[in-house]
């Protein structure tokens, strides 16, 4: 059983060799008690690593989020509010990846702002790309009608429109298919 006087070694020790639901159950028990906050930051990251593991994207966007609320140094907040919002966008949880977005915006410095938009777009683009490759086509359209949402360029707005065109036709979607054609000439 994990107590708040444990040293981050002994807290690896005690949670080695378990199952990943009794590890879950674990440590969200533990986190509800009044433990220091690098205590509280190491076992959010084992948490987060689980949920990444057991393909549970919402669970680990919010504990990303919560490891950011609890980090000092603006560049560790920037970098778990980024990883939050992946896992949002994972998750398909579009909304909630647009909230931690703007939590970026207001963290990190005006320099590093493009680099990690630019970032987030190429998750949203390999995201689509892997749901198409699984023929999980309608997140992949979901995925792709949000990417047209973001600021992207004519020349990626048609690549996009393209992989739409024919994820509607094979998905039977004839009014979207119709439209869109029609948009696109």
């Amino acid at each position: 059983m994990l107590r708040k006087e444990m040293t981050k070694v002994e807290i690896e020790k005690e949670l080695a060799g378990k199952g990943d639901y009794v590890l879950i159950d674990n440590i969200t028990r533990f986190a509800k008690e009044s433990i220091p906050t690098d205590i509280r930051k190491f076992i959010y990251v084992k948490l987060a690593e689980i949920y990444e593991k057991r393909n549970m994207f919402a669970d680990a966007a919010d504990i990303y989020g919560k490891l950011a609320e609890i980090s000092v140094p603006q560049a560790e907040k920037g970098n778990y509010f980024v990883k939050e919002t992946e896992n949002y966008i994972r998750a398909g949880f579009f909304d909630k990846a647009d909230m931690a977005i703007k939590k970026i915006i207001t963290v990190v410095k005006a320099t590093e702002r493009p680099k990690i938009m630019l970032s987030i777009k190429e998750f949203y683009k390999n995201q689509a790309a892997n749901y198409e490759k699984e023929k999980r086509r309608s997140f992949a359209v979901k995925t792709y009608e949000k990417l047209l949402t973001l600021n992207i360029s004519d020349a990626e707005k048609d690549e996009i429109n393209k992989k739409l065109l024919g994820l509607y036709k094979e998905l039977g979607m004839i009014g979207q298919y119709m439209a869109l054609q029609k948009r696109l000439g």
